[in-house]
């Protein structure tokens, strides 16, 4: 138990190091004596810019973490994520399709959209899974791959034939860069979608036992897993919309937490609650750095790390 208390606390200490060195990571240099202020040009980048930031990264490293332990366990496959399972690919279909059929539409009717289809999408890839019999479990992310980029093709081919392309790439650049007080609400909706997981951690645990072992239990097999379903498209497709496609930290983050605790989804939950959010701002504070004061895609940093990890994973599931 002290152990445990002990790993908690240094990852929630380093992760409150990295949001604060986050708030002072940029372009601009904030002068911490200039806060007193309340008309400080610094304090205003602070509240405006800064803070926003980093409290979207933390969303989103919880968010895309939880998504896809939950993911991994409902599909009893620990290379399911959002980015393996269509989740993603079908998100960003229905926004084209909402910008398509309906332009100038507001955020909140684009927001519907795209969790629509990425609950679509997940639910398809799920009975996909359901409806064949693979004896290798890295068969699965190959699957998703295909599956997310016959769905991307079909958006790519509408984006560009409708010639909404450029428009659709600025929504999915996949960086936290364009971030700010006016524009990151969205990204809250996934606390919604945590918070759920985490009340009902029990039954989605039960889930992993298998349909036989979770019916005679007393759950409801089926209505548990759809309710995981819409939980991981709905804290998806949030991010998504806010900050674009952030590849990988579904997969390699459940599977570090395994990793370095065993396989338990309560056990594990507080692990990639944690883990997430320090790997993503670690992430976004490398790309800042890299070409200062240019900044890089969070996406590609998450990318090249995050590649790194998943053949690991791969390598050593091969081993197993």
């Amino acid at each position: 138990m002290k152990k445990a208390v002990g790993k908690y606390s240094i990852g929630l200490l380093l992760l409150l190091i990295l949001a604060y060195v986050s708030l002072f990571v940029g372009v601009s240099n904030l002068d911490l004596s200039a806060f007193s202020q309340s008309d400080s040009r610094d304090l205003e980048i602070l509240l405006a810019v800064r803070l926003p930031r980093t409290v979207s990264i933390i969303i989103a490293g919880a968010s895309l973490s939880l998504s896809g332990l939950l993911a991994q366990h409902i599909t009893q496959n620990r290379f399911a994520s959002p980015e393996t399972m269509g989740t993603f690919a079908a998100g960003r279909l229905g926004l084209i399709l909402s910008i398509f059929l309906f332009p100038g539409s507001a955020i909140l009717s684009r927001s519907f959209f795209a969790f629509l289809f990425s609950l679509l999408g997940t639910f398809l890839f799920i009975k996909i899974l359901d409806s064949i019999r693979l004896k290798n479990s890295m068969l699965v992310p190959v699957i998703g791959i295909i599956f997310g980029n016959i769905i991307q093709a079909l958006g790519s081919y509408i984006a560009i034939n409708q010639d909404i392309a450029q428009e659709v790439n600025a929504w999915f650049q996949g960086s936290f860069s364009s971030l700010h007080s006016q524009n990151f609400q969205l990204i809250l909706v996934s606390l919604l979608a945590l918070g759920f997981i985490i009340l009902g951690s029990h039954y989605f645990a039960v889930l992993g036992l298998g349909r036989d072992i979770a019916t005679d239990l007393g759950v409801s097999f089926e209505k548990i897993r759809l309710i995981s379903i819409a939980l991981i498209a709905l804290a998806s497709s949030a991010v998504l919309l806010t900050v674009g496609n952030i590849p990988f930290v579904g997969i390699v983050i459940p599977n570090l937490a395994a990793f370095l605790q065993g396989d338990h989804f309560q056990k594990n939950m507080g692990a990639v609650l944690l883990l997430g959010p320090i790997f993503l701002l670690f992430c976004d504070i490398l790309a800042r750095l890299i070409i200062a004061p240019y900044e890089i895609p969070v996406s590609i940093i998450v990318g090249v790390i995050g590649a790194g990890m998943f053949i690991f994973i791969l390598l050593r599931g091969e081993r197993a």
